[in-house]
């Protein structure tokens, strides 16, 4: 059956921050995308707003060199570019101050039956102030939405104040903190695999899953997010909320239904399953490290220090640690996770290591098999894998290989695969917020992370440094080896 875009119903979409990096990389591409696939209506309106002064056409000249460096040529139909162009004005503004406030009221005034959207692509220390000017303007309708970009806090309490100063003006089924991992299609497709498939949920459980492994590593440094990033570190930047939401993905009950609360509440129980780290697990089943100087596909490449430029930094640009989920489901499963920065290749996988056959009864004939493997590739070239023991070809004793049953998305799928932001943008537009994190999955995220940033403040010295090019640590290494078990690493593309 051919797909079908279906045009979504009128909006004004406001975005804060939208002369910066995000809105050039990732938001202006996606609504483009989306305006090109006919999926926004005739009345839908794009205004920015920052702090920069801009006129309406310098803005249009700023979108559309966007459009054509973040946009494939074969998708830049001069009619199309023209179009989309069309739909946006420009609003000086200052998040913490009065000015350009009243004619953004202008802008918005004839378009108060569309659902209006308010987009936060800016830091997380401007949320409560552009909240409150917001609700203190009149801007808030009964279809008004707000969407935050993480991090959602520092920490659990940091996270409750600006989820507090949100609220103040929007309702929770208003709020929709974004993570981009979640609008992935190999994200979408790991649900399908569970509960649209017979073949793999009676197999789910402890009773024939030996671990799980989570898997997000880039090849960069930290480039120009330098700033950001020594702030946050990779448990903040990474784990807290991609890394966890995976984990919930891939250990939740089937939902009753596929409605928005219904998938958040077997989401949320996942994370509220979660063992607490004791200081001997801390020890134990948590590694931090930060990278050295090295080299990469690139050539030499320098250490996280001289990047920063300041010698005394302790922030972690790779985490691994060792995760246990306290329900019948997953008792005796663990969870390997792992992320970092300067990795030898940029891949973000799952992998499910089913546990060996009961019996060999080829072991005299060919030794020990490998156990099932099932790899979910979300980056880059999203597929799935499910790795078997099948018999070579040829005459005389059996042998044994180990071959993947192989779906790449790329060749089943040969049309354009939608990036994340498009679709995540048009679940905003249509109030659909099964992808997007309530408030209380962020602070049981957050319970389960502060003891671990806690111990790191106390312990200081347990910072490992890695060689750029290696896959971190030795010490992560030794956190899984110590289970008999390995890290897979994906064969180089």
């Amino acid at each position: 059956m051919a797909t079908r875009t279906v045009q979504v119903e009128p909006f004004d979409l406001v975005v804060f921050g939208a002369t910066g990096d995000l809105s050039q990389r990732k938001i202006l591409p996606a609504l483009y995308h989306r305006d090109q696939q006919e999926q926004l209506p005739p009345e839908a309106r794009l205004i920015g707003t920052s702090r920069r002064a801009m006129s309406d056409d310098e803005f249009r000249s700023f979108a559309r060199a966007a459009i054509e460096k973040f946009v494939e040529p074969e998708f830049r139909t001069p009619a199309v570019v023209d179009r989309f162009i069309g739909r946006l004005s420009y609003v000086q503004a200052e998040a913490s101050q009065e000015d350009g406030w009243p004619m953004l009221e202008k802008a918005l005034s004839s378009g108060k039956d569309h659902a209006r959207i308010f987009y936060l692509a800016v830091g997380p220390d401007l949320f409560g102030p552009i909240c409150e000017r917001v609700g203190r303007h009149g801007l808030v309708t009964p279809l008004s939405r707000v969407v935050v970009e993480k991090p959602v806090g520092r920490d659990g309490a940091s996270a409750d104040a600006l989820n507090d100063a949100i609220g103040k003006v929007f309702p929770e089924p208003s709020i929709y903190r974004i993570d981009h991992y979640l609008g992935k299609e190999t994200v979408q497709n790991l649900m399908a695999l569970r509960f649209a498939n017979a073949l793999f949920e009676p197999l789910w459980n402890g009773s024939h899953i030996d671990h799980v492994q989570i898997t997000v590593a880039e090849t960069l440094g930290v480039e120009g997010r330098a700033g950001y990033y020594d702030t946050s570190g990779a448990i903040r930047d990474m784990v807290q909320n991609h890394i966890l939401q995976l984990v919930c993905l891939v250990a939740m009950e089937p939902p009753s239904s596929m409605e928005a609360d219904a998938v958040r509440d077997e989401k949320l129980k996942v994370l509220k399953s979660l063992k607490p780290l004791t200081n001997t697990d801390l020890e134990n089943h948590v590694v931090r490290g930060q990278y050295g100087a090295g080299s990469s596909a690139e050539g030499a490449v320098n250490s996280y220090l001289s990047d920063l430029g300041n010698s005394d930094s302790k922030t972690e640009t790779f985490v691994a640690l060792k995760a246990e989920i306290g329900n019948w489901r997953w008792s005796n499963v663990p969870f390997y996770l792992r992320t970092g920065k300067r990795l030898p290749q940029r891949s973000s996988e799952i992998v499910i290591q089913f546990k060996n056959v009961p019996y060999n009864v080829f072991m005299q004939t060919t030794g020990h098999l490998q156990p099932n493997r099932l790899v979910i590739r979300l980056q880059p070239d999203e597929g799935v894998k499910l790795w078997l023991s099948v018999k070579e070809p040829g005459p005389g004793s059996l042998r044994f290989k180990y071959v993947p049953l192989d779906m790449n998305f790329a060749e089943a799928f040969t049309k354009r695969q939608p990036e994340a932001y498009e679709r995540l943008i048009m679940d905003v537009v249509r109030g659909d917020q099964t992808l997007f994190m309530r408030r209380d999955e962020v602070a049981a995220a957050w319970r389960f992370i502060d003891p671990i940033l806690d111990y790191w403040k106390e312990n200081v010295d347990d910072l490992k440094l890695y060689q750029s090019g290696t896959w971190g640590p030795t010490a992560a290494v030794a956190l899984i080896e110590r289970d008999g078990r390995t890290w897979y690493e994906a064969p180089q593309q």
